[in-house]
């Protein structure tokens, strides 16, 4: 009788230290969860490219036109809807330095427009340095971006891309 009372015993302490476990694990996904849902969010802070030459300087007015984005939306970008509930824009431009000089920051705007020229979603990224270190004169590079958070009830209408700043590398 004495052993059943002991085997009872060991076994309402196993129980109980699953428990605790079980409990603990449980308050620390909790906690992880209400730490995340309650992070500030940094999607607010669009990145800048620093010291670039941007639109109204005459520099770059100048060399705008020689720094194509080779994009068209029909054939370069493709969306999906996730499970999240929102929808997901991929695009592929193909970035064409014709300007003469060593490329070494380079700033594009990317926004999906609806219907009525309203912008759906914006996004600013900057491929150079981020991607390469730099682009030389009549190189090319393909940028990916994703641009993410769009109603899944909302097809854009329209993509647009355009340089907003550029540094070149001192010679």
């Amino acid at each position: 009788m004495a052993q059943a009372e002991k085997n009872t015993a060991e076994i309402d302490s196993t129980r109980r230290n699953v428990f605790i476990g079980v409990a603990l694990v449980s308050v620390l996904l909790g906690a992880g969860l209400v730490y995340l849902l309650t992070r500030p969010s940094t999607q607010g802070v669009e990145p800048r490219l620093e010291g670039a030459l941007r639109s109204g300087s005459p520099e770059f007015e100048q060399h705008r036109g020689r720094i194509i984005i080779d994009f068209d939306p029909d054939s370069d970008a493709t969306t999906a809807v996730r499970p999240v509930g929102d929808r997901v824009l991929q695009m592929k431009p193909v970035i064409r330095n014709f300007s003469g000089r060593t490329i070494n920051g380079l700033e594009l705007r990317v926004m999906a427009i609806d219907l009525d020229n309203n912008i759906l979603r914006e996004r600013v990224v900057i491929p150079i340095p981020a991607r390469q270190p730099e682009l030389e004169p009549n190189k090319i590079i393909a940028v990916p971006i994703m641009l993410e958070g769009l109603s899944k009830d909302l097809l854009p209408a329209n993509i647009k891309i355009e340089l907003t700043g550029v540094k070149f590398k001192q010679q």
